[in-house]
């Protein structure tokens, strides 16, 4: 698998013209950009690795580093930091640490941060190998538990609303899409009609995740074809097991198919 990286700093220093010479030798595919909202957003859906070099704590760095907290809470990118020691502990209060793969607190050896970004490309490209599934749901507090649990085994994005989940297969093309029944606006039946409706994603598998279980919701549910539902009242490890037998369903009727 290639590796994506993007550099995003406000000056091309030593240090950072450096890393990108470096990078040019390796496997990894390296875009650069400055520390711009509008800039990331073009390039963050075909990024695997952002490496953000700060300087200072401006208002716009401000901006980047809300926004690319919510990419790598949403989109699951691997975060490496890159400044100094007192820069890096006012980034902690944009971008908590437990998204934040590693920091780099200047002076750094090049040399050593390549290899670091050498390693990740690798785990990456074992983790890309899982099966991907996006989960969408307007209830966040659901949302971040789930994504978290199925993170252990699944490459797993996580979107709030009905029209976030479209976006997203415009240039995605998960195994399974784990998606709420109940959603305001765009509902879950709303997103499956699009989703079906288009030759790109009408074969992708849906799992409707549902907090009701009264009969009529569910002849609804399944009236929509969907591959199964759950409820959201199932233990975090039911919802595992009926997630994991799903997948090896699909392997042994894959497996199956290719034998005729």
């Amino acid at each position: 698998m290639e590796c994506r990286l993007l550099m995003v700093s406000s000056k091309k220093t030593f240090l950072v013209n450096s890393v990108a010479t470096g990078l040019k030798k390796t496997s990894i595919t390296t875009t650069a950009c400055g520390p711009d909202v509008r800039e990331i957003e073009k390039t963050k859906d075909e990024t695997d690795i952002i490496l953000l070099f700060v300087d200072e704590i401006t208002p716009e760095m401000t901006k980047v580093l809300v926004y690319i907290k919510d990419v790598c809470v949403d989109d699951d990118k691997s975060l490496y930091l890159v400044g100094y020691k007192d820069t890096l502990d006012r980034v902690n209060e944009f971008i908590p640490a437990e998204f934040v793969k590693k920091e780099f607190p200047r002076p750094i050896d090049a040399k050593k941060l390549i290899t670091t970004l050498l390693k990740e490309a690798e785990q990456l490209a074992l983790r890309f190998e899982q099966k991907s599934i996006m989960i969408v749901d307007d209830d966040v507090t659901f949302l971040k538990v789930i994504r978290k649990q199925l993170a252990s085994k699944y490459r797993v994005t996580a979107v709030k609303s009905g029209m976030q989940a479209i976006k997203h297969l415009g240039s995605h093309t998960p195994d399974l899409i784990l998606m709420d029944y109940d959603m305001p606006i765009t509902t879950g039946s709303k997103v499956m009609e699009m989703i079906r409706s288009e030759p790109e994603t009408e074969n992708i598998p849906v799992i409707f995740l549902t907090g009701k279980a009264d009969r009529e919701t569910v002849m609804n549910v399944m009236g929509l074809n969907p591959q199964g539902y759950l409820l959201k009242t199932m233990t975090q490890k039911e919802i595992m097991a009926n997630i994991d037998k799903f997948f090896e369903n699909d392997r042994t009727r894959s497996k199956k198919h290719s034998e005729f």
